[in-house]
């Protein structure tokens, strides 16, 4: 798979040393907003570089004209390099109707889409009919070049697997209490993506106590360190589920859960509520300002974003 990680490793790290704090936190953060037209605040942060860029839902969309317009001042407004991402998994969830293929998503102004989902969904999972049928790690790869000849991004989720979960993490807690022999079932097919070259992972909001019984996985050092990077090998951009999802507002502010999703080793914070932007932002600023340990993490994962920002304008 053509991958999106290639390239001078050294350079993108050190324009990400040279941005200035407030731009390399900016860097880790994609936010929704109201609307089918781009709002001030929005056009604002994007001008500061103060996100990353935006994630697109259906009460964005209009037509494939008016969809491509609004992609197109999201562009200008943050010079050319906005990460606009949306939620097409084919059936139940598209988010854009009007895009059927990689081709027409991509047409769509759209260069990272959040799937495709790799989770082995077992019998009462409400992971049923969004999740591959059969032959999973296969289609996964399948699907996710087809996204990257198409120039957009793929986006394999939700790790490690959410394919025994029997609620949804955006309606509250979810515990995935199997063993780590178990796992490794729910582990193949992003295996898989990451040997093929996958750029981004999204993490889950579950507890797995088998990996790790006090955090979720977007807050797990042993799932986004240990495991993911560690035992896998991935070397992408690790992308959090909704931090307004019940699973992670049960346990904290969104703000903490920012910091904690950092702390353990995502890259992306992922916020579909419009509001969310202005206590993530000044609470991670703050909070970095005194914490070298932080500040460490924002850099690294600022120069992974970077690299993939990059990547898309090659």
């Amino acid at each position: 798979m053509a991958g999106c990680g290639g390239g001078d490793d050294e350079q993108p790290e050190r324009a990400a040393t040279a941005v200035p704090l407030r731009g390399q936190i900016g860097s880790l953060l994609v936010s929704s907003f109201h609307g089918t037209t781009l709002p001030g605040y929005m056009e604002g942060w994007l001008r500061r570089g103060e996100v990353a860029g935006a994630v697109l839902f259906g009460p964005n969309i209009t037509d494939a004209a008016g969809t491509r317009h609004l992609t197109g001042e999201i562009q200008k407004a943050a010079g050319g390099d906005a990460l606009i991402a949306t939620d097409q998994e084919g059936a139940a969830v598209r988010q854009i109707p009007f895009a059927d293929t990689a081709e027409e998503l991509a047409a769509a102004g759209v260069n990272v889409d959040l799937a495709p989902v790799a989770d082995v969904a077992q019998p009462g999972s409400v992971m049923v009919g969004r999740a591959f049928a059969s032959d999973v790690p296969g289609n996964v790869v399948a699907a996710s070049q087809e996204l990257l000849d198409a120039g957009v991004l793929p986006t394999v989720k939700h790790f490690p697997g959410f394919g025994r979960a029997t609620e949804n993490t955006d309606d509250g807690p979810v515990t995935i209490d199997t063993s780590r022999a178990e796992l490794e079932t729910d582990l193949e097919p992003f295996r898989a993506a990451i040997d093929a070259g996958v750029p981004l992972v999204m993490a889950s909001h579950a507890l797995y106590p088998a990996l790790d019984g006090e955090y979720i996985a977007s807050q797990s050092p042993a799932v986004l360190q240990d495991l993911l990077r560690g035992e896998l090998g991935f070397d992408g951009v690790v992308i959090t589920d909704s931090l307004e999802a019940e699973a992670v507002l049960a346990r904290s502010s969104v703000e903490v859960a920012a910091e904690r999703s950092l702390a353990a080793g995502a890259d992306l914070l992922l916020m579909t509520g419009r509001g969310s932007w202005i206590h993530v932002f000044p609470y991670l600023l703050r909070r970095a300002r005194r914490s070298p340990a932080l500040r460490a993490r924002i850099e690294e994962s600022a120069a992974r974003v970077q690299r993939l920002r990059s990547d898309l304008l090659e």
